[in-house]
């Protein structure tokens, strides 16, 4: 039983451990980064809005590949591109692509919407592809982890849980050995 208690002390102490550092990571590389996380050649985006679902979750991060011939897509195809001069992005599917060389523009639709987008993207507002990898839910931590607060919280919360169960386990040891020593003042009368 003892070292069952031991082994589940031992995990968790080393769980909370783990879930400290990866939020140090994550809010560090988002705050250097300026939310674009890249892992492997892949950026991770946030979806803000329900128009590419049940295909894509509002709330749910996505991987797309940046770069590359940008008059390479087809219909079916998902992009993510610049919708105005600020640079904000959205996610649609390809439902026709429009003209050739530098006059390419592709007529995109939200899966979840009636009708296509109003304007046609111009190839070169086109910034990546998706890659059909999603984590439903996962982007609205990732959204408030940009916050000021939610940064502070994502590295005070895992840290004072950390603190915490270390103080358990501390005042846990200093009662085993004072419990020790009592056993050893009563044998010894």
């Amino acid at each position: 039983m003892k070292t069952t208690m031991k082994w589940i002390s031992n995990f968790v102490t080393w769980l909370l451990f783990a879930l400290l550092i990866v939020m140090a990571v994550l809010v560090i590389s988002m705050r250097f980064s300026g939310g674009d996380q890249t892992m492997f050649g892949y950026q991770l985006k946030t979806v803000l809005s329900g128009s590419m679902e049940p295909a894509i979750n509002t709330g749910s991060i996505i991987a797309v590949k940046p770069g590359g011939d940008t008059t390479r897509f087809k219909p079916g195809d998902v992009i993510t591109y610049k919708t105005d001069e600020e640079g904000t992005l959205t996610t649609h599917r390809v439902i026709k692509a429009e003209g050739s060389g530098d006059n390419l523009r592709y007529v995109t639709k939200g899966d979840n919407n009636s009708a296509a987008d109003m304007e046609p993207v111009l190839h070169e507002n086109v910034v990546a592809e998706y890659t059909g990898f999603t984590i439903p839910y996962v982007g609205y931590i990732l959204s408030y982890a940009q916050s000021k607060l939610g940064s502070a919280l994502l590295l005070i919360v895992p840290g004072v849980l950390f603190l915490g169960y270390a103080i358990v386990n501390i005042l846990r040891a200093f009662k085993e050995v004072d419990g020790g020593k009592n056993q050893e003042a009563s044998n010894s009368q």
